[in-house]
């Protein structure tokens, strides 16, 4: 099998042009890099991306959330990521079933087991290696995404404290399994967390020419 590595983040956190940089990274030193992204990735999977994303949504219940993000999920791991894996690639996912944890779980207070047992059955059990948490407060995380230019989701619109349950969220997850989350601060300047990212990684899987 090769390797999962998924980023993960509030808002803003930057986590995006991160993953990019590393793809790059890996791919100079001739990996095999999968780049791929949730909810998205697949066809069907960006055709419900579209539908969680639009802002003309915001009557969807978190009931209904947490199932397409998980349908998109099982679409994603069956199509791209578990074939890529079992030929021994590297898969980078800009996020994953953290995140469902974190914003369905934390942010809108569903359930955690529950919210566990539908993740268990949407990836077969496909855990990462590494997880990658891009820390920044929600105030900066957001001021960053209004500031960005870039998509501007139905989740973006949430209130402040929404955020700042899903940040908690990311925390205490990165808490729980210390020997799978590394806690980066995402406030620092890009190009020194570039470096710490490429570090953690040449290290986490004796990558040479770090």
């Amino acid at each position: 099998m090769g390797k999962f590595i998924t980023f993960e983040g509030p808002d803003g956190s930057g986590k995006t042009t991160q993953i990019r940089r590393l793809a790059e990274w890996l791919g100079a030193r001739g990996a095999d890099v999968l780049l791929t992204r949730e909810p998205g990735g697949t066809e069907i999977s960006e055709q419900i991306r579209g539908i969680l994303h639009d802002l003309k949504n915001k009557a969807m219940q978190p009931r209904a959330e947490i199932l397409l993000y998980s349908a998109a999920r099982a679409q994603l791991v069956a199509e791209k990521i578990r074939p890529h894996l079992e030929k021994g690639g590297i898969v980078l996912c800009d996020r994953y079933a953290d995140s469902t944890l974190a914003y369905q779980g934390y942010g809108h207070g569903l359930d955690l087991e529950t919210l566990r047992l539908i993740t268990a059955f949407a990836t077969d059990r496909l855990r990462p290696d590494l997880t990658l948490l891009f820390d920044v407060d929600a105030e900066t995380g957001l001021r960053r995404r209004l500031s960005g230019g870039g998509e501007w989701n139905r989740l973006d619109a949430y209130a402040l404290a929404f955020h700042q349950r899903v940040r908690a969220g990311f925390l205490e997850l990165a808490r729980a399994e210390p020997d799978r989350w590394v806690t980066l601060d995402a406030a620092q300047d890009v190009a020194r967390l570039e470096a710490e990212v490429q570090r953690v990684v040449a290290s986490r899987f004796n990558l040479g020419g770090q």
